[in-house]
């Protein structure tokens, strides 16, 4: 069993917590089906956020996931100018099988934008970003 990096990502619409509880429970969920995970094969995760969002605590939508015993923690993303706005960040180590080339990292709405560069990378754009192009 190796110790391997994941990473996800996912934008809110608005800053309400209940929004960001959903958003960041469906980005992690995402991590774990997408690399046939279970909450037992997670070392510790690593959650970002963009300075504009401050309704919740991200790692607090994973303690509902059953994650009370993994280690947790939140950060602020850099703010760089011209950045994506409302963006929770996420890079889980985790103890898998799959091959390093075979880790599927998880960017949902408007951030599938982020890192069209991966190469395993599931990327699930709201509906109203695949008309742009």
């Amino acid at each position: 069993m190796a110790v391997r990096a994941v990473r996800g990502a996912t934008q809110l619409e608005e800053d309400v917590r209940d929004h960001m509880l959903e958003r960041v429970a469906e980005m992690v969920t995402d991590v774990m089906t997408s690399n046939g995970l279970e909450v037992d094969d997670f070392i510790s995760v690593i959650f970002t956020a963009t300075s504009d969002l401050v309704s919740e605590f991200p790692a607090y939508a994973a303690r509902r996931l059953g994650f009370g015993e993994i280690p947790l923690l939140c950060a602020r993303e850099l703010e760089i100018g011209g950045s994506m706005p409302r963006v929770v960040r996420m890079m889980a180590h985790v103890e898998t099988d799959l091959p390093r080339g075979d880790i599927t990292h998880v960017y949902l709405h408007g951030a599938a934008a982020l890192r069209k560069d991966l190469t395993r990378v599931r990327s699930v754009p709201d509906e109203s970003d695949s008309s742009n192009g």
